[in-house]
């Protein structure tokens, strides 16, 4: 599987012309807001945006090849934006110092924000800050960037990454320009995906339609063995109500270590999207209660949750899993 690449080094952008579009002629008729909330599911080119955004505000060059707001990726500008070096480029994400990703992100790095555009541009027309995403914050953090919001700098740009506006305070809503991202058809999503990993068309259609067409989120989807997790839920699903343990057993070792609760997170969603499917076919059918089947689906909703939050054992999150679909496919 190809690497998935990082927003700052991508220069091209998917099917949101129409964003773009809004962006660029805002800033040319100077009316560029201070603010922007870049709103939509999560995978779908926000993060890309606003990098691309970011390049032409500090300055770099413009290259149509790449589209509305493509810019020369060899410019000096475009280099450092790359590489985290660019003078007047602020970036907040639950990426820590030490790299890895922290549950929040926590209210001192929003509060540099305050002095970071205090100052003038070093060496462009604008000061960028990019925040990603605004549903990582904290309620600290959220309340130091409604403060920022308050009193705009006069050449700053703040572009914040959102995946779920409705869960912002209203004041910070209310104190941007919003710009909403929308997937591609599933068709366009996965020739995305097979021109860009090593998957045939029934896999990358598959990958689409996990990713609910959110290009860069199928991308990932591929990184983290979706696939083969997806296949693993279809299997559980069709031995009901009997169970592999050597199976299940096997699956428990992919919860181990640094990368376990991701994997645990994404066995869950693929067992309560299948058995959602599922349930609507009984549904059409006529068969039977769907109660039974209900409580499951909510059961692997709540888990995932409830394993972070209470560091609980992530075999044992299992096995309750499947006692709870065991019973729910007796009859």
């Amino acid at each position: 599987m190809a690497e998935v690449t990082h927003p700052r080094e991508t220069f091209e952008l998917e099917a949101q012309e129409a964003a773009e579009t809004a962006f660029e002629d805002a800033r040319a008729r100077g009316r560029l807001h201070h603010a922007w909330l870049l709103t939509g599911p999560e995978g779908v080119g926000k993060a890309s945006f606003a990098y691309r955004a970011a390049r032409l505000l500090l300055g770099a060059p413009r290259d149509p090849t790449y589209g509305v707001l493509g810019a020369d990726p060899e410019h000096p500008v475009s280099r450092q934006v790359a590489v985290r070096a660019h003078p007047d480029l602020m970036t907040i994400e639950r990426e820590g110092p030490d790299g890895k990703p922290r549950k929040v992100i926590p209210v001192d790095d929003v509060r540099r924000l305050s002095e970071f555009f205090s100052k003038s541009p070093a060496s462009a027309p604008h000061r960028v800050a990019i925040v990603d995403a605004a549903d990582d914050l904290n309620v600290n953090a959220a309340n130091a960037l409604l403060k920022t919001l308050e009193e705009p700098p006069p050449r700053g740009v703040l572009l914040m990454v959102c995946h779920a506006p409705g869960r912002l305070l209203p004041t910070i809503r209310s104190r941007c320009r919003r710009l909403a991202f929308s997937p591609l058809p599933l068709d366009a999503a996965a020739s995305f995906v097979r021109e860009r990993l090593a998957v045939n068309e029934e896999e990358a259609l598959r990958l689409a339609k996990m990713a609910r067409g959110a290009p860069g989120k199928a991308l990932s989807l591929a990184e983290t063995n979706a696939l083969a997790l997806d296949d693993a839920a279809r299997e559980i699903l069709s031995d009901l109500p009997g169970l592999d343990e050597t199976r299940a057993l096997s699956l428990a070792d992919r919860f181990k270590g640094g990368e376990g609760q991701a994997q645990f997170n994404l066995l869950m969603d693929r067992l309560a999207e299948r058995v959602h499917a599922f349930s609507l076919d009984r549904v059409a059918m006529g068969a039977g209660s769907l109660d039974p089947w209900a409580r499951a689906w909510e059961t692997l909703q709540r888990l995932p949750r409830e394993v972070e939050g209470l560091n609980l054992d992530r075999t044992d999150a299992l096995f309750a899993a499947l006692r709870e679909l065991r019973q729910a496919a007796r009859p």
